[in-house]
């Protein structure tokens, strides 16, 4: 049986490490894996050798939504047209000085 071939046909999951408990969990990188436990053990062996995660997410690629770069002016639009979003007209009280 030809392994490469076999894990080709795999499909490709993302994988995301918690370095320590009270933190976001990181990505880290990508493997082939022909399901969920086996997706989580592979990523343990590679991406947490050291034992330096405490926990680790993996999620089938083909299953993350994302935001086309195209459309990057609809999501991530200029703030300067947003005065609310600036707090610049509050008037802090002078004991305030570390804002």
């Amino acid at each position: 049986m030809n392994t490469s071939a076999t894990q080709d046909e795999w499909p490709l999951w993302e994988v995301f490490v918690r370095s320590r408990s009270g933190l976001d969990h990181k990505h880290c990188g990508s493997l082939h894996a022909a399901d969920a436990p086996m997706a989580i053990q592979l990523a343990r062996d590679v991406y947490t050798r050291r034992q330096e995660g405490s926990s680790v997410w993996v999620v089938r690629s083909d299953q993350i939504v994302a935001s086309d770069p195209a459309d990057k002016d609809m999501y991530f639009d200029p703030m300067e047209d947003k005065v609310y979003r600036h707090p610049t007209f509050y008037k802090l009280p002078s004991e305030v000085d570390h804002m």
